[in-house]
C-alpha cells in the first residue's frame, strides 16, 4: 500500500512559480470535474494571497495518478515564511526545486534547498518559465549544479534529474529543446513516481503522528496536519500525546481529515506514509508526538524558527477612534492576537501593559500581513515602529543578520552601495549579468528597516531585492533605521484645503490631498529639512470683498505621496505610531499635542 504513496514537497524563491505549477499538476491529473471552474492559482486560498501573488501559508494537496496517491505541500518562497519549510521536509520524501529559467538561483532557492539537503530528501530541479525570450537554461542548470556542490550535497543528491516547463503556459518536457514542450505532464508525474522514493514506515508498528503545520477553525478547534510515521490512526480512538515538555496526555481523535484536490476529506482511518490532519486536543502543538496509549515512544521535537522582529500593538487613542472600525476595545484586540498564535507558530504575543501587546514575527512582511488581517476584519488599533529582537549569546549581545541579494540597473549601483555602506552591509559578492549587476550582502536585520523604500527610489523602481535570515552576531555600532527628513505635522483638527495644502507644498511632500480629515498631532507630509515641522493644513482662505486681477486663478497641487502598510512601517520613527482602521492608514506623533511634544523634544535634546 505505502509502495503507491508519493510524498513531495514544492520549494523554490518567492515568484518563481510554484504555485501556478501545482495548478497544472492538479488540472492534468483530472483531480477536477470537466465542468468544475477553478480559479487560478487555486492554493492561494486567501484574499491577501491572491492580491499579492504570494503564498503565506503551506498547503496541502494530493493528486491520484495512475494508481498511485501523490501528496503535494505547496511551501511559501518568502524569508518570513522559512521556518515551514524547514518542518515540511519531515514530512515529504523528496522535492521539486522550482527555478526560474532567467533569474536563477536566488537567495531563498539557497535557504530552501539547503533545507531538503539537510533533510536528506531525494531532489527533482525544475527549470519554470522556459518560453520567456531572456531564459538562460544552460548557464541556470550548471548554476543549480554550483549551489547543489557548495551546499555540500553527496552523490545521490547530485544525481537529479531536471525537468522543463512554462507552467503558466501549461506545457512541459524533459528536454532543454523548446519544439520538445508539450500540454501533456505526463513526464513530470512519472519522473515523481520513477525518482521519488515510497515511505519508509511501518505499518505494523505502534502510531507515531507528529505534527509540523498548524490550522484552526471555531469548530473543531485547533488542527494538527502532519505525515504519519508508524501505525494505523482511527477517528474515534483514544490516543497518547507526548507533549514538547515530557508530558503525556490522553484525548479522543475527534475529526480524521485526509487530502484530494482542494478538499480537506473526512476519512475513518490512515496507515503510515500518508499525510493527514487530525482535531480532537485542543492545545496541539508543533513537534509533539501522538502514539498509541501505553506505547509512548516520542520522535525528536522540530526546530521552529524564533521571531527576529517585534512591534508594540496598542489600543487606538486617536480622536478619530471607533468612526470606521467595528473593533478597537482591547479585549477584543487581545482576543484575536492570541487566537492567531494557535495557528501560526512563528508568532509570540505577549501582554505590555492593559492595552497594549508585544508582537515578535519572523520580519516586517510576517507582521504587516498580520496586520492586514486585522483590518479586513474590521479592527482598529495603532502600532509601532518595527524594532529587530536582541538576544545574549554567550555572555554577548547579538542582533540577527541577514543574507541579502539585489538586482539593479549598471547606473543605480553607486547609489545603493554607498546606502547599503551606510547601514552596515558587508559586500560578499557582485556580478554582472545582460546590464544588470547582481550584489551578495550581509547586513543586520535593522538596516534593513526603512531601507525598500529609499532603494525603489533610488532604482527609479527596476532595482530587485531580497533577503533571508542568516545568523545572530555580536551588535555592531551603527546608527540606522532612522528616518533622514523631518515630518509635517497638523497643528489643527479639521478638513484639509487646497488653499492651505498649496502653500505648503514647497516645504515638503504632502501625504494628505483637500478634504482629507486630519487632526492635532497627525502627520500630513515629509519635510524637506531634518526637523518636524507643525503645519496647519485646515486654513482656509480668507475671503473679502475686495477683488484683484489674477487672485482668483485654480490652485493646481501636486499629487499626494501614496502610502501603503509596508511603507508606513517602514517609514515611522521610533516617536511616531501608524493608526490602522479598516479603510485608513494614518501615520501619527505618539503625542498629538504640539506645546507637549516641543517641550518633550527640548527636554530630549537637552539630555
Amino acid at each position: 500500500m505505502n509502495d503507491k504513496i508519493r510524498n513531495i514537497a514544492i520549494i523554490a524563491h518567492v515568484d518563481h512559480g510554484k504555485t501556478t505549477l501545482v495548478d497544472q499538476l492538479l488540472k492534468k491529473s483530472g483531480t477536477f470535474r470537466e465542468n468544475e471552474q477553478v480559479a487560478d492559482r487555486v492554493m492561494d486560498s486567501n484574499d491577501i494571497e491572491r492580491e499579492r501573488g504570494i503564498t503565506i501559508l503551506a498547503k496541502t494537496t494530493a493528486i491520484n495518478y495512475n494508481g498511485y496517491r501523490i501528496n503535494i505541500l505547496d511551501t511559501p518562497g518568502h524569508a518570513d515564511f522559512g521556518g515551514e519549510v524547514e518542518r515540511i521536509m519531515n514530512m515529504v520524501d523528496g522535492v521539486l526545486l522550482l527555478v526560474d529559467a532567467y533569474e536563477g538561483t536566488m537567495p531563498q532557492t539557497r535557504f530552501v534547498l539547503k533545507k531538503a539537503l539537510e533533510a536528506k530528501v531525494k531532489p527533482i530541479v525544475i527549470i519554470n518559465k522556459v518560453d520567456k525570450p531572456t531564459a538562460r537554461l544552460n548557464q541556470v542548470v550548471d548554476e543549480v549544479i554550483d549551489l547543489f556542490i557548495e551546499l555540500g550535497a553527496d552523490d545521490n543528491q547530485l544525481d537529479f534529474k531536471v525537468a522543463y516547463v512554462s507552467a503558466l503556459n501549461g506545457t512541459a518536457s524533459l528536454s532543454p529543446d523548446l519544439a520538445s514542450q508539450s500540454e501533456d505532464y505526463s513526464c513530470i508525474y512519472d519522473l515523481i513516481i520513477n525518482e521519488i522514493p515510497a515511505p519508509d514506515v511501518n505499518v505494523d508498528a505502534p502510531l507515531q503522528f507528529q505534527p509540523a503545520l498548524l490550522d484552526y477553525n471555531d469548530y473543531v478547534g485547533r488542527i494538527g496536519i502532519g505525515r504519519i510515521k508508524s501505525g494505523t490512526i482511527k477517528e474515534n480512538e483514544m490516543v497518547s500525546c507526548v507533549r514538547l515538555d515530557g508530558s503525556i496526555k490522553q484525548f479522543r481523535i475527534a475529526k480524521l481529515f485526509g487530502f484530494l484536490g482542494l478538499k480537506r476529506i473526512e476519512i475513518n482511518e490512515a496507515h503510515a506514509g500518508e499525510i493527514v490532519a487530525i482535531a480532537g486536543m485542543p492545545d496541539i502543538s508543533v513537534g509533539e508526538t501522538v502514539c498509541d496509549i501505553g506505547k509512548e515512544n516520542p520522535l525528536p521535537p522540530l526546530r521552529i524558527d524564533e521571531p527576529t522582529l517585534k512591534m508594540t500593538f496598542m489600543t487606538s487613542d486617536s480622536p478619530f477612534v471607533g468612526r470606521d472600525g467595528e473593533h478597537v476595545t482591547a479585549r477584543k484586540i487581545g482576543e484575536r492576537l492570541f487566537r492567531e498564535t494557535q495557528r501560526d507558530v512563528s508568532l509570540r504575543v505577549e501582554e505590555a501593559g492593559q492595552d497594549a501587546w508585544i508582537v515578535s514575527g519572523r520580519g516586517e512582511l510576517h507582521l504587516s500581513i498580520l496586520i492586514e488581517n486585522l483590518r479586513r476584519e474590521g479592527f482598529e488599533l495603532q502600532v509601532s515602529k518595527p524594532e529587530v529582537i536582541i538576544k545574549e549569546i554567550n555572555g554577548v549581545l547579538c542582533e540577527p543578520y541577514e543574507e541579502v541579494q539585489i538586482e539593479v540597473p549598471e547606473e543605480s549601483v553607486g547609489n545603493v552601495i554607498e546606502a547599503l555602506g551606510l547601514r552596515g552591509a558587508k559586500m560578499d559578492n557582485m556580478t554582472n549579468v545582460n546590464n544588470l549587476v547582481r550584489l551578495s550582502y550581509t547586513i543586520p536585520s535593522r538596516g534593513l528597516i526603512g531601507f525598500s523604500t529609499d532603494f525603489m527610489t533610488m532604482t527609479k523602481g527596476y532595482g530587485i531585492i531580497n533577503h533571508t535570515f542568516k545568523e545572530y552576531l555580536p551588535i555592531e555600532d551603527i546608527t540606522v533605521g532612522e528616518r533622514k527628513f523631518g515630518v509635517l505635522v497638523s497643528m489643527e483638527n479639521g478638513k484639509a484645503t487646497a488653499y492651505a495644502i498649496g502653500n505648503l507644498e514647497d516645504r515638503g511632500t504632502m501625504f494628505i490631498e483637500p478634504g482629507t480629515e486630519v487632526y492635532e498631532g497627525m502627520i500630513v507630509g515629509e519635510c524637506n529639512r531634518e526637523n518636524d515641522l507643525a503645519v496647519n493644513v485646515v486654513r482656509g482662505k480668507q475671503l473679502t470683498n475686495t477683488r484683484a486681477a489674477g487672485s482668483d486663478h485654480t490652485v493646481v497641487l501636486k499629487r499626494p505621496r501614496p502610502i501603503t502598510l509596508e511603507y508606513c512601517l517602514d517609514y515611522i520613527n521610533s516617536d511616531e505610531l501608524l493608526e490602522i482602521t479598516p479603510h485608513y492608514l494614518r501615520l501619527r506623533k505618539k503625542i498629538l499635542n504640539t506645546e507637549s511634544r516641543k517641550k518633550f523634544d527640548a527636554k530630549k535634546n537637552a539630555e
